[in-house]
Formats: structure tokens, sequence, C-alpha cells
């Protein structure tokens, strides 16, 4: 009975666009986007998730769509509780009556102070949790990533999540360096709102903006340059108005973004440890989360740090592949509770 409640731990994924729950020994079995839809006049929550997403810039007066999450960290606590409520009871839907509440393992920034770390905590014990650990986000990347942690080798990972681009050196199961910088997916979707607002006097919405980064977005220049229509409102008539945009024009948007996150993995560099540097230049960089996913941006941070780059196999789901694997090593985490502290050692 004991072996079956203990099966039941779940890693969480509480990320700024989508949260990710993984069930030990079943893998990930919730990834839905971190989006609430509430009733402003009776408080209650209307939808979570995809079905939540779906209504943003649709929704009559009464209700609201929000993203509890802002750069990483909570931004709504309530709804936050609600959120991870929810997702732990879809994450255990087949799960024996009698099994005990879960052990969970969340993964925040590293970069997070006390307080938002303790908000963390606390929203996963009201949301059901048994006990709550957090973990670093890059450590948790750089796990689910396969890069040997544990080892006296140094790993660098650079996870460029909706809110948060985390940058760490890990080397024997802790944090030698990092740097936690708010500038991540969700920028690059407003630099491409803001761009097509300046140029074209035409108001899209995020998805939009977010579909046009997905289709046409690069790191640097593109070759070849393609192009698309996009619709949206135009601001001098209020009428809706359809236009054609190139992927030289969005990756033109998107490159002080690009340049924020090319930085902050030079700045890792530069307070890297000789020897650890060296591992680094053998083994090369690693990317994972979202961002990863844009065209080029590896060729892009290789050039700039003449080091090789590398995508993770599934970066989306390195994070939360990662929180789930370090379930085994509840105890290390039990023994060295905060994040904020970067006191993970063996």
């Amino acid at each position: 009975m004991a072996k079956f409640s203990f099966s039941q731990d779940l890693g969480i994924d509480l990320g700024t666009a989508n949260t990710l729950v993984f069930v030990k020994g079943k893998g990930v079995v919730v990834r839905e986007p971190s989006v609430v839809a509430t009733n402003v006049e009776t408080g209650q929550v209307e939808a979570v998730g995809g079905d939540a997403r779906n209504m943003i810039g649709r929704t009559p007066g009464n209700i609201r769509v929000i993203r509890p999450m802002k750069d990483g960290v909570i931004a709504d606590y309530d709804t936050t509780a609600t959120m991870m409520k929810y997702y732990i009871k879809q994450a255990q839907r087949n799960r024996s009556s009698f099994a005990k509440k879960p052990n969970v393992m969340v993964c925040v920034p590293s970069g997070i102070t006390m307080v938002e770390e303790r908000a963390v905590i606390d929203a996963a014990k009201q949301a059901g949790a048994k006990d709550a650990f957090p973990i670093a986000e890059p450590f948790a990347a750089a796990i689910g990533a396969g890069l040997p942690v544990w080892e006296p080798t140094g790993s660098m990972i650079v996870d460029i999540g909706g809110g948060t681009t985390e940058v760490a050196i890990i080397s024997l199961g802790g944090i030698v360096t990092s740097q936690s910088i708010r500038t991540a997916g969700d920028d690059m979707d407003e630099a491409i709102i803001q761009y097509i607002r300046k140029t074209y006097n035409l108001m899209i919405g995020e998805r939009s903006a977010e579909q046009l980064k997905m289709d046409l977005g690069h790191a640097g220049v593109p070759e070849p340059d393609e192009e698309t229509e996009i619709r949206g409102r135009d601001l001098l008539t209020g009428l809706p108005k359809t236009i054609s945009v190139s992927a030289k024009e969005i990756s033109g948007a998107l490159a002080d973004t690009v340049s924020a996150i090319v930085d902050a993995v030079k700045l890792t560099l530069e307070k890297t440890p000789p020897e650890l540097a060296a591992d680094i230049m053998d083994r090369g960089i690693v990317l994972s989360g979202g961002g990863a996913l844009l065209r080029n941006l590896d060729s892009v941070i290789s050039e700039e740090t003449k080091m090789p780059v590398f995508v993770a196999e599934n970066p989306l789901d390195s994070v939360a592949i990662g929180t789930g694997k370090s379930l085994e090593f509840i105890e290390h985490f039990r023994s060295h509770p905060h994040v904020f502290s970067k006191a993970i050692k063996n």
C-alpha cells in the first residue's frame, strides 16, 4: 500500500505560459496553458487551461481570463492554488481513494526570492500536496535534458520559458553560477504586437502574435524570406483589416529579446570557473523550453559564444521531466529546502 501511494508523487512545472504535471512511473500526464477564466460577479471558476485560453479576447464583461503566473512567479495566489488543484486532480484521475496525499516537486525560477518561493510551496499545499519541495528551473531542465548534473563536470543549460530565461552552470548536484532574466517567450510576443501596432497601425492579440512567432520567427536574418497574412483591428478606422508581414520584419522585432538572452548566456560564462568553462567547451550549451524552438537561435548563441550549442531532445517537456525525475532524490531536496539561497550542494 505504501508503495502504491508513493508512486502518486508528482512533479509540477508551474510555468508562466504552460503547466505540466509529471506522475512518477507514468511521465507527463497533464500539459495545459496556465490560464484561468473566472466569473467576476460570482467568483466562480468558469474554465481552466486550454478551454480558458480559447476564451482570451472573446469573453463577455462578466468573465475575466487571467494568467495567474507572471515572470515565473505567482501574481495571483488564490487563482494559482485553484489552477494547481485542478491539474493535480486531473493527474490523479485513476488513483485509488485510499491513496495518500502526494509529495509534490514544484519548479521555480533560480532568481526567486524567499517570499516568492514560500508562496509556491503554500499554493501547492493548498492545492492538495502532502509536502512540497521547490527545485530550480534550470536544474530541472538539465536533469530532463539528460545532462550529468550529479557528476563533477560542468553542464550548461539555457531554459527559455514564457516568463523567464534561466541560464545556469551545474556541477556536482548544484548550481555553480546562474542568471535569471525576466525576458523570454512572452516578451517576444509583446515585441511582435508593438511592431505591428507601430508599423501598420494594426492591433493584434497575444495568440496571433504567438502564431506569427512560430510561423515566421527567426533569430538573426531569416533565409529565405517568407510572408504570411495577419488579421487585426485597424487603429485608424476601428475596422478589421488584413495585412501581409515578412519573416525579416518579425525577426527584426525579436532582435532585442534575442540579444538580451545572448547577453545573459555570455554573462554567465564570464562568471564560470575555468575548469568548468573547459568542460562546457567540450560538451556544449544545451537549450530547452519553448523559446529554444525559435529558428536559428542555437546558431546565433554558438556564433556569439564560439561554443557548440544544441537544442534538448524534448525542449518543451525538459523541465517537467526533470522535475519528475528529481522525485527520486526527494530526500536531497528535503534536506536542502531553499532554491533562493542557491545552497543545493551534495
